[in-house]
């Protein structure tokens, strides 16, 4: 146990006076009359009087540390308030080891917490001037507020302060660390440093961690603009409110043009939906212009929906079983494959399927996976049983068919990809899994296990309860993944885009599609750890957003959220439909407080649409080519426009509809056909091409692969050679 811990206490921007406090925990009426004897009456007015000048100064005055007696459980030693003050490149380590240790030598968590309170008393208060919304710390449960200068001499000051006591502990304990540091010192302390202090709670650690990114972030501004550095323009953003949508850049302008859709346009497309009994499925990429007349015609005619592909067959079955006789599938080419097939599974042989294009709706995985290279990929897996292939939902019919045909394939999704592996590892002995075709994200579920080795066996089992570190360990060389395949819209979240946001969005909430490159993902999963992030599907972003708003509701406080779209900006649409109600109910009395939702795209604001046709050299482009010229796609930024997606124009949905029922034939190019071929086998495709999905159904279902899959990968291979898959 530390005899005393020597703490500053400054009274002005230039110069630091050291005060030792000991905690020596007595009777409250001891320990009163103890301080009493000890502090003069002259030190304490000293102090007083100082304090009161901080509250009343500008933001460039410096805050005075520990400054109020302490009312539990210190004693004051006034012989040691000119002890001389840690050399400044020592100053925060210097400072840290001693809290490290401190807290180190408390009995248990509740000992730890009631540091934390007797911290908090010493904390000045914020002057009230400078508790606005640009000072606040996202991330936390309680508000915290953080305001950071330089000085002089070039050393960071820091005041924060909080409406929770536990959390101004915390604010309380990071001032005495970082404050009166050099920048660099301020950089270089880790989250992870902070572990050490062991303050219990995950939620706690996450304060921890987010107010210290808050004040990183705001001293790399500081010495930035003292370095007379130009700040980088911030990402185009669509700030939500009850009142009211304001998009900032032009990108974001495009994006907001049609969340308020023409209503002409949107009644002539319920009609002629009502008339004909057409449903629709459509991606959450889905074009803003159709999204935004979608969601308006989804209140005059229920049989539209808008998710992302796992969902979109089920959904057509449920509008089939209620009387819908065509389903217009708005998405990429396996989508439609996927809906007709699954619709044929379930007895709907009569309801059409219609794309919106006469041309090849394509994907870069899809297209991935069906070529030689893959095939060698899962000629290779055959040969080393037991195996199983994961496959992407995002790949053709025929690719999941001729893919079950060589290795036992499941199905799955970026939301259930990690625990369909995990179970399919402790459920099958000595397994390898080859999972494809997606390489980036791939190598992201690899960095995942490795990295929950590193977690307590106790926190793995929440996860998956059949796993610890042992097994996950042993099951890391076991896990194979193909090398060669990308989506265009996930692959320019790199290294200028990870740049950016550390640079700029550190604080901020940061979501991204399992589907991003490492950096991103690596940047996401910090986020993850402290409660500022979510890695996973379009759907966990949509969920992930709508929780964060509904806690900060719940708070009922002024709030500003700020949210980094890691995936394709068509999302945007179902973000504003999901979080507009949220924030203006219709009881307009529970209206409770001001929440503005901020939405970032991490693109260029001038990555709009624009021709490239005249250009012949593509190096000087600075849109980077695709359908519909790539919208959104920029060698500045990330690619937050799928143009495949484009493909599906309200034009296009407007015209199949007007001509249903085809009775002439005039929409063949437009119909999802059937695959009449077979498999090396024998066996039809569409059947071979479902049996994945219905694996995964099962999974989904039972949270076990089913024995079915589990005979596949375990007789496959019977003395050396293969047997059918039936």
């Amino acid at each position: 146990m530390m005899d005393s811990l020597t703490i500053p206490v400054r009274c002005s921007s230039s110069s630091s006076s050291y005060l030792s406090i000991s905690p020596n925990p007595k009777s409250k009426i001891a320990r009163l009359k103890f301080r009493a004897k000890k502090l003069s009456f002259s030190v304490f007015k000293s102090v007083k009087s100082v304090q009161s000048d901080h509250n009343s100064t500008s933001s460039s005055s410096s805050p005075i540390m520990f400054s109020k007696m302490n009312r539990i459980a210190f004693s004051c030693s006034v012989a040691s308030i000119s002890a001389p003050a840690p050399a400044a490149a020592d100053l925060a380590i210097s400072r840290l080891r001693r809290l490290v240790s401190e807290f180190q030598s408390s009995i248990g968590p509740a000992d730890r917490v009631r540091r934390l309170l007797q911290y908090a008393e010493h904390l000045p208060p914020l002057d009230e001037s400078k508790r606005m919304a640009r000072n606040r710390v996202m991330g936390c449960t309680a508000q915290v507020w953080v305001e950071v200068t330089m000085d002089g001499e070039g050393r960071m000051r820091f005041w924060a302060d909080s409406d929770s006591e536990v959390t101004r502990g915390f604010c309380a304990c990071l001032v005495f660390i970082l404050d009166g540091a050099l920048p660099g010192e301020v950089l270089n302390l880790k989250t992870e440093d902070l572990t050490a202090l062991n303050v219990g709670a995950k939620s706690r650690a996450n304060t921890w961690y987010n107010v210290l990114i808050s004040m990183q972030k705001r001293t790399k501004a500081l010495v930035a603009e003292r370095e007379g550095k130009v700040v980088g323009e911030p990402f185009p953003s669509l700030v939500i409110t009850a009142d009211e949508i304001v998009p900032k850049g032009s990108y974001a302008e495009a994006q907001a043009r049609y969340l308020f859709p023409d209503e002409s346009k949107v009644s002539e497309l319920a009609k002629v939906l009502q008339e004909k009994r057409i449903g629709i499925v459509a991606h959450f990429y889905m074009d803003p212009e159709v999204q935004g007349v979608l969601t308006a015609a989804q209140k005059q005619w229920p049989h539209i929906h808008i998710s992302d592909s796992l969902v979109m067959a089920d959904r057509a079955v449920k509008m089939a079983e209620a009387g819908c006789q065509f389903i217009a599938v708005l998405g990429v080419d396996f989508m439609s494959e996927n809906v007709r097939a699954i619709l044929d599974q379930a007895g709907f042989e009569k309801v059409g399927v219609y794309r919106m294009s006469k041309e090849q709706i394509g994907c870069s995985l899809a297209d991935a996976a069906a070529t030689p290279s893959y095939m060698n990929y899962l000629q290779t897996a055959s040969l080393s049983p037991p195996s199983l292939h994961v496959i992407y939902i995002n790949t053709s019919l025929e690719t999941k068919a001729l893919a079950h045909e060589l290795v036992p394939t499941i199905t799955c999704t970026s939301s259930n990809v990690v625990q369909t592996i995990l179970q399919a590892f402790a459920q099958v002995p000595n397994l390898t899994v080859y999972y494809g075709p997606d390489s980036y994200m791939g190598a992201n579920i690899a960095e995942l296990f490795k990295q929950m080795t590193m977690m307590s066996d106790e926190e793995i089992a929440e996860i998956h309860p059949q796993h610890n570190r042992d097994s996950l360990r042993s099951l890391l060389p076991q896990l194979r993944y193909y090398q060669d395949g990308t989506c265009i819209v996930h692959h320019l979240f790199g290294h200028e885009v990870v740049e950016k946001l550390n640079e700029m969005y550190s604080d901020s909430f940061l979501t991204a599609h399992f589907e991003v490159p490492g950096e991103m993902f690596s940047l996401a999963m910090e986020a993850r750890r402290r409660g500022m992030g979510i890695v996973g599907s379009t759907q966990n972003i949509l969920d992930f957003i709508k929780q964060r708003v509904q806690e900060a509701l719940d708070r009922n406080t002024n709030d500003h959220l700020q949210f980094v779209l890691g995936t394709e900006s068509g999302m945007i649409t179902s973000i504003v439909a999901a979080v507009r109600p949220m924030l203006n109910p219709v009881d307009t009395f529970s209206r409770r407080s001001d929440i503005k939702v901020e939405i970032v795209f991490p693109v260029s604001s001038d990555s709009v649409t624009r021709s490239s046709k005249n250009s012949s050299d593509l190096s000087k482009l600075v849109v980077v080519p695709g359908v519909a010229s790539g919208e959104g796609c920029s060698i500045h930024g990330g690619c937050a426009s799928c143009p495949y997606m484009k493909m599906n124009s309200l034009t296009a949905l407007l015209k199949v509809c007007r001509q249903l029922p085809d009775e002439i034939g005039t929409l063949s190019a437009y119909e999802a056909g059937r695959f009449n071929s077979q498999t090396s086998s024998g066996k039809p495709i569409a059947d071979v091409g479902c049996e994945p999905i219905l694996h995964m159904r099962h999974f989904q279902a039972a949270r076990e692969l089913p024995e079915q899959l589990v005979h596949q990968i375990l007789g496959h291979h019977e003395n050396g050679k293969a047997v059918s898959l039936s």
